[in-house]
């Protein structure tokens, strides 16, 4: 039996929880991390070896000046499956965000899914000396700052996998797979 939707019982659905976990995870991520978010955001904007590097002034001046609404316009992370490369623009390197695989739980107002990340990096720009790569600090940041973190539901978001995704010769990254769990403890019992 279909229900009548009117404005008076609006819809319900677990897929809405994942723009609040969005926003969750781009401000744990890009305002919340500390000297970790400033990392990231030197690791996608600044496309020099040096990036790192905190005693340059200008590269301090340009992240100081990069908000997360930068970020998001500047297409450094998306929330869409596709990267936009401009003639003639700058080298970037980007984050894709997206939420897969959702599967029911014992929860109606939940339901599991797939929290990945591929970060793409043009390969010219992946070695950073020191035995670093550009793609790896990325997702060690990301890891560090997301693995067992909370997000809409009483789950945790877990890391699950990381797997190399080769693009082109010029594209490259790897792409890292967290599982969002929203188990029986989201039940509140029937009193």
């Amino acid at each position: 039996m279909l229900k009548n939707v009117t404005l008076e019982n609006n819809i319900h659905s677990s897929f809405y929880s994942s723009e609040k976990d969005a926003e969750i995870i781009i401000k744990r991520l890009f305002t919340q991390g500390g000297i970790y978010s400033d990392q990231l955001k030197r690791l996608l904007v600044l496309n020099t070896k040096d990036c790192l590097d905190n005693s340059n002034k200008s590269y301090r001046e340009i992240i100081d000046n990069t908000s997360v609404k930068d970020i998001i316009e500047g297409n450094y992370l998306t929330l869409v499956p596709k990267i936009k490369m401009k003639e003639h623009e700058e080298v970037k390197s980007y984050i894709i965000l997206t939420f897969d695989d959702f599967s029911e739980t014992s929860n109606p107002e939940f339901r599991d899914c797939t929290v990945s990340f591929d970060i793409l990096c043009h390969t010219d720009y992946w070695y950073l000396g020191n035995y670093q790569v550009r793609p790896m600090k990325i997702a060690g940041i990301i890891d560090g700052l997301l693995n067992k973190t909370k997000l809409t539901g009483i789950g945790e978001l877990q890391f699950a996998e990381m797997k190399m995704l080769p693009l082109s010769n010029e594209l490259a990254g790897y792409s890292l797979l967290f599982q969002a769990t929203h188990g029986s403890d989201d039940k509140i019992p029937n009193e």
